[in-house]
């Protein structure tokens, strides 16, 4: 994985097959979490940025893999009504990004580590909104029960990763935030409107994969 930041308002890289290898998968991804591998979200000046983690969780289904997220509820007052991974804000008793994924997941949506084996690290995605993101990307094993956290988390569902993977589900949109226009990337599924971050994460993967299949 390059070191050199990547920018997000780029053209998404050539078509890559739907078809997900899960050994490949492992094999592009970082072994430790690393702030000299980034994305920068379009956006993102020289301010401080607050570190936090999240849990980039596949789940490993019976025929096909899945990734796990969870729709924000609308009363919050970041992020309302947003898809996004479990996670959270670096705390300070948290000992690492994985720590403080595996902790933020467990709070919001009552997954066990017990069922987590985590595999690896994505480069640090550094967003617009003030955060530095490590995405901790883990093997998620079934079956399993789930207990949402009512105040933060109004659904948890699964997509399947080949749906995330293939490029014909990339959107490229813009918006104007803080007076400049803005580009971020969205992969819609049926009623679910995945963007921003969340997005900008499942992208870094699929041009690892893009990348390492070539």
């Amino acid at each position: 994985m390059s070191s050199a930041a990547e920018a997000l308002s780029g053209p998404p890289p050539a078509a890559a097959s739907s078809a997900v290898d899960l050994d490949l998968l492992r094999q592009v991804l970082l072994a430790e979490p690393s702030p000299a591998s980034f994305v920068l979200e379009d956006g993102v000046g020289d301010e401080e940025l607050m570190p936090a983690a999240v849990l980039f969780p596949i789940v490993q289904r019976m025929g096909e893999p899945t990734v796990l997220l969870t729709q924000r509820t609308a009363h919050l007052k970041d992020h309302p009504g947003q898809i996004s991974f479990p996670g959270g804000r670096c705390e300070s008793a948290d000992s690492s990004p994985a720590h403080t994924a595996l902790r933020e997941t467990a709070e919001e949506i009552g997954l066990s580590p017990a069922n987590v084996e985590i595999v690896g690290y994505l480069p640090e995605y550094r967003t617009s909104t003030g955060f530095r993101v490590t995405p901790v990307v883990a093997m998620v094993t079934p079956p399993f029960d789930l207990c949402l956290d009512a105040f933060e988390v109004a659904e948890a569902f699964e997509v399947p990763l080949s749906f995330l993977m293939d490029p014909a589900n990339h959107q490229q949109h813009s918006l104007h935030y803080r007076g400049k226009l803005r580009h971020y990337y969205a992969m819609p599924y049926g009623d679910y409107f995945i963007w921003g971050a969340t997005a900008g994460i499942i992208m870094s993967l699929y041009r690892a994969l893009e990348i390492a299949s070539r």
